[in-house]
């Protein structure tokens, strides 16, 4: 079974760190990306199956990630989770139009980072 490879969007790399530790340790590959325009940039020659991404960040931001993702037929329907502080539902309302699948708040659990994923790409 090939396995499954996302791809981690943040500025902090300590957050980098723990998710790609969770990740690589539930048995998927790991992409990071600092920001949107590292993570466009590094989208477009690798094989990604499901992005995770903060929405605050320099440079691109996550809704602008989300949006530009969105407009590339190959990664229409990839799944991207919204992983952040922030929890308004004007905010999530917005990750939502941009064309977010779903939302994880900091600090995360791994269990639930995992199981997360497990629902949005299923082996």
């Amino acid at each position: 079974m090939m396995s499954k490879t996302i791809m981690v969007v943040d500025d902090s790399s300590s957050v980098r760190q723990m998710m790609s530790f969770t990740l690589e340790n539930a048995g998927y590959e790991v992409v990071e990306a600092e920001d949107g325009r590292d993570a466009l940039k590094k989208l477009g020659d690798s094989r990604i199956n499901m992005i995770v991404t903060d929405l605050n960040m320099p440079n691109v931001n996550g809704f602008e990630l989300i949006r530009s993702v969105r407009s590339k037929s190959k990664y229409k329907y990839i799944p991207i989770v919204v992983l952040t502080t922030e929890f308004h539902d004007a905010k999530k309302k917005e990750s939502k139009d941009a064309g977010a699948t779903g939302w994880i708040t900091k600090p995360f659990k791994p269990d639930q980072l995992i199981g997360v994923i497990k629902k949005v790409i299923p082996n």
